[in-house]
């Protein structure tokens, strides 16, 4: 089960906006622009989650649930992108798994593993030194 758009909005508009100088290469003009941006959701400290959406975020994530923009020398542009970022991954946070149903091997992939386990064992019984009786 997917979360609803109006949920993460809601979450999205919970994060705190960092935001730093970007590392790399950008000349004098990355030493005056903080660009880097950084959007953290608090899972703890929540007001919008409900109890088992909290559970599931915090076994998935942890605590605080991070994302992270600096391609762009555009603060605003990063901030998208980082409010983007977050917002996909508290989808896949909160995206209730199917449980995986195990199955068995089927006969035919039962009949090929064991012929190539025995032309594996011809190939390297043909590369043995001769033996005595031989």
């Amino acid at each position: 089960m997917r979360p609803s758009d109006d949920l993460l909005d809601r979450l999205v508009a919970e994060a705190q906006l960092r935001t730093a100088r970007s590392s790399g290469p950008g000349g004098q003009h990355a030493n005056v622009t903080a660009s880097r941006v950084e959007a953290v959701f608090d899972v703890q400290t929540s007001q919008t989650l409900r109890e088992e959406d909290r559970r599931r975020l915090l076994a998935r994530y942890g605590p605080r649930v991070t994302a992270v923009a600096q391609e762009t020398r555009s603060q605003l542009r990063n901030r998208e992108l980082a409010l983007e970022r977050l917002r996909e991954r508290l989808r896949s946070g909160l995206s209730v798994r199917r449980a995986r149903r195990p199955t068995r091997p089927t006969a035919a992939s039962r009949v090929r593993r064991a012929d190539a386990k025995r032309r594996q064992a011809d190939r390297k019984r043909g590369r043995r030194r001769p033996s005595e009786e031989e």
